[in-house]
């Protein structure tokens, strides 16, 4: 039985979006291809407000994350962490060589923009790290909150790890003057892992010029080379890349607005299960995630019996991440999930819960 994903990546791929990832392959060095390139990139631009460079990769968002690791950093990097996603990045940094430092706060809290000011005002940084929403914690980094912080600091370069809100969140990048700005396929854009894209801006560029040891499948100016031809440097997911121009036509036609409201109305309805079903969030408020739900398991309710219980009824949500395996559950309501869909998992979810028993109530 196919078990319907609501788990914070990959999630559900829909039966027309599988049809087209079937279309007949074209070589990439052809016209066909560089024209669904450039098309591409121009509707990506569309989606995050920019008129930034946009870069299409085969990779896990990881793989850009490290990109911007090794491309980036030419002094030494700040990195903002509020869950394990941040903690990644930063042990990319420190594995590929470069000098940084860690600024944590306690799981289920946000970054706030005094942090960064703070970091910041030290003029020890030349680049910024940080997660926008943090899928382990069901966290929300106040984006542009931060980013008019950054703005004060002209010769730090900005770069977002947009992997879980890109396509579910509003993210203007220019606005926010976000430098690099990345995502991968398998969350908000509701298709199979193995793609990223990301927006970079000219200053990114200046700053790649004056750092050695790039490497080569992920130098941003080797990128740049095939970009200005519509193409890339090695050979691309295009299977990908069909299904991706077939998804932003629908994101597109749909309306960003509307699609965005649509994520933040799944948000509400998941939200509110939590509390009327005797939960608490994770997260502190107002700074939940829109993409994703973290709930406390203050009911002490066995999450891995839960799952099993789905399981056999179709469905799947995720246990808590690292150190909060047991002590929360989460829920991802974003890409193509109507909220019809979300209210059918959580009244089957809510049987389920009644018939695990005993039901030992937390002393929280």
């Amino acid at each position: 039985m196919h078990k319907k994903l609501f788990i914070p990546g990959p999630v559900e791929v829909y039966p027309d979006v599988l049809k087209v990832l079937g279309t007949p392959m074209i070589g990439h060095r052809t016209k066909e291809y560089a024209d669904m390139h450039g098309q591409i990139k121009s509707k990506l631009q569309q989606l995050l407000y920019t008129k930034n460079k946009i870069y299409l990769v085969t990779s896990s968002g990881t793989g850009i994350m490290e990109a911007c690791s090794r491309n980036l950093v030419n002094k030494r990097a700040a990195h903002f962490v509020c869950g394990e996603f941040g903690e990644r990045w930063f042990e990319i940094s420190t594995l590929n060589g470069k000098e940084a430092d860690k600024f944590s706060v306690e799981l289920g809290k946000a970054i706030k923009p005094k942090m960064v000011d703070q970091a910041l005002a030290t003029g020890k940084y030349d680049t910024v790290f940080i997660t926008h929403n943090e899928t382990s914690v069901g966290v929300m980094n106040p984006l542009k909150e931060i980013a008019a912080v950054v703005k004060k600091y002209p010769e730090v370069v900005f770069c977002v790890d947009a992997v879980s809100s890109m396509a579910g969140a509003k993210i203007e990048v220019d606005a926010y003057g976000i430098d690099v700005c990345l995502a991968s396929m398998q969350k908000g854009f509701a298709l199979p892992p193995g793609f990223a894209i990301c927006s970079i801006s000219n200053k990114a560029l200046e700053r790649t010029k004056q750092v050695k040891n790039r490497g080569y499948y992920f130098d941003f100016l080797v990128f740049d080379q095939f970009d200005a031809k519509n193409q890339t440097p090695t050979t691309p997911s295009v299977s990908h890349m069909f299904a991706l121009n077939y998804q932003l036509d629908k994101i597109l036609k749909e309306g960003l607005d509307n699609h965005f409201n649509r994520i933040k109305e799944l948000s509400a309805t998941c939200r509110k299960w939590v509390l009327d079903n005797r939960f608490k969030l994770f997260t502190e408020p107002g700074y939940e995630s829109v993409t994703m739900t973290t709930a406390e398991n203050t009911r002490n309710v066995d999450i891995n019996k839960l799952n099993e219980e789905l399981g056999k009824r179709g469905y799947m949500i995720s246990a808590g991440y690292g150190k909060l395996k047991d002590k929360s559950f989460r829920i991802a309501h974003m890409g193509e999930t109507t909220v019809a869909e979300l209210k059918e998992l959580l009244s089957v979810m809510e049987e389920v819960i009644k018939t695990l028993s005993p039901l030992v109530e937390s002393k929280k």
